[in-house]
């Protein structure tokens, strides 16, 4: 027998030990006074172990022990005194959930535990101050991770909770970063027929939509940004698929959308470009007669 293949490779004896770390760091999630080093050492981790996830959800104790350092900094928020080392720690625990969050396996369970509504007292906060950025950036990449898969499962969980109007407040008042990330989140609800449905239903609910898209718009017209402009466009191409809602674009789009203000801005970007010239083309299509039976519902009251 050849000695060579009755022995592991260098390679994987490595993965072995790698094994086994993992292991004791998901064991010391338990534990708070080893908790800080597994969390910082599982969130490097979370990209190359395909099935963290599964680990982490299965391992007793482990979602409580993350929940544990979510809740704990609650009374970081009002007044407002989280600290960098503080906001580090929480997103290394959120870092984890997205993994989560992320994963076939363990997604559904995640969103039948209502996990996700332990981050939103993180997304009402509005100190600009950088960790309560980054605790909001982190959590909203766990609301991302979620939609990004698209699933019905998802959309239908979103919309019973109170996420589009934290991601309009966040559109509204965030960083560039949070803004693009607050924006794919919604943009994902809409692309969805029960999301386009849900803020198309009410003339309120469309508005609110609609008012914050405007003022993005006003905004990036001063100081442009090709990725938060492409997750706008698609927004609003895409309530333009509703014929209501459409009807009330025709008046309200900014006329920054139709004039030449942000060419140079999408120069190098065929696709928002495409999503933009669709859009215009979709508002410039003669509208049918308007029924007596369905007036419309979005004209000013």
């Amino acid at each position: 027998m050849n000695t060579m293949s009755a022995q592991q490779s260098p390679a994987n004896m490595q993965a072995v030990v790698d094994r086994e770390k993992i292991y004791t760091w998901i064991l010391e999630l338990c534990n708070p006074e080893t908790r800080e080093n597994a969390l910082l050492e599982l969130s490097k981790k979370r990209e190359v172990v395909p099935d963290l996830a599964p680990m982490l959800w299965h391992s007793f104790g482990t979602i409580a022990a993350l929940l544990q350092e979510i809740t704990n900094i609650y009374v970081a928020m009002i007044p407002p005194t989280l600290t960098a080392h503080q906001s580090n720690r929480v997103c290394n625990a959120l870092a984890l959930m997205q993994c989560v969050a992320s994963h076939p396996e363990t997604r559904s369970a995640f969103l039948q535990a209502h996990v996700p509504l332990f981050l939103y007292p993180f997304l009402h906060t509005v100190s600009k101050t950088r960790p309560f950025e980054y605790l909001r950036l982190t959590s909203l990449g766990v609301i991302g991770a979620l939609v990004k898969t698209d699933e019905q499962e998802v959309i239908t969980f979103l919309l019973t909770t109170e996420i589009i109007p934290l991601c309009l407040r966040i559109m509204e008042n965030g960083s560039e970063l949070s803004k693009t990330v607050a924006t794919f989140i919604l943009q994902k609800i809409l692309l969805d027929d029960s999301g386009l449905c849900y803020i198309c239903q009410t003339y309120d609910r469309f508005s609110h939509v609609a008012m914050i898209l405007g003022k993005m718009v006003l905004s990036l017209a001063k100081d442009p940004s090709a990725r938060l402009l492409k997750h706008v466009v698609r927004c609003y191409l895409r309530l333009s698929d509703n014929p209501r809602a459409r009807e009330a674009l025709r008046q309200c789009l900014p006329d920054q959308l139709r004039d030449a203000t942000f060419t140079a801005c999408l120069q190098e970007d065929n696709s928002t470009k495409h999503w933009l010239a669709q859009l215009i083309k979709n508002l410039e299509a003669q509208p049918p007669p308007a029924s007596p039976a369905q007036p419309n519902m979005y004209k000013s009251r």
